[in-house]
């Protein structure tokens, strides 16, 4: 097992590779994420992280005390990509979400990866960029499933 241990806030956090029994879970993170309110909402109603998206991708959750579920992350091997990052909202600002990225790019080095490419929603590309993201496009609206254009960034692997 893959994790990393220390502390944010006042909690012990823990950072392991996700099972399937966690995909409940990382579906219920999804769908109640504030950060897909309004326009946003439609895009994640039926999102579901299933035990097969689990055993296929890097799945890392963040776990604290009694294995409450802090956030995750999803990273796709090839073409590298996080496709999916997401932070509990009761924890946000604690430092989870930089602490993900870290452990993200250490599991991309250990894969021998150039960088990974990283399709953000509109509101996180200022986080994405604190982290050491670079802009290189626009991914553009298809309609109807996502309705208005993405950033497209990279953090580049070193």
């Amino acid at each position: 097992m893959t994790g990393i241990s220390g502390r944010a806030g006042r909690e012990d956090v823990e950072i392991r590779r996700a099972t399937a029994r966690d995909a409940k879970r990382l579906t219920k993170l999804v769908r109640n994420s504030r950060a897909y309110e309004g326009p946003y909402a439609p895009l994640i109603a039926d999102y579901r992280v299933g035990p097969d998206y689990i055993e296929t991708h890097q799945v890392f959750v963040a776990v604290g005390e009694g294995d409450r579920l802090l956030g995750f992350y999803a990273l796709v091997l090839s073409p590298p990509e996080l496709d999916l990052m997401f932070v509990a909202d009761a924890v946000q600002g604690l430092g989870i979400g930089r602490r993900l990225v870290e452990h993200m790019i250490g599991e991309a080095r250990r894969a021998g990866l150039p960088g990974v490419r990283i399709v953000s929603h509109p509101p996180a590309e200022g986080f994405y960029r604190s982290v050491g993201a670079k802009r290189i496009g626009i991914v553009k609206a298809s309609p109807p499933a996502v309705m208005w254009d993405r950033p497209e960034l990279l953090i580049p692997i070193t």
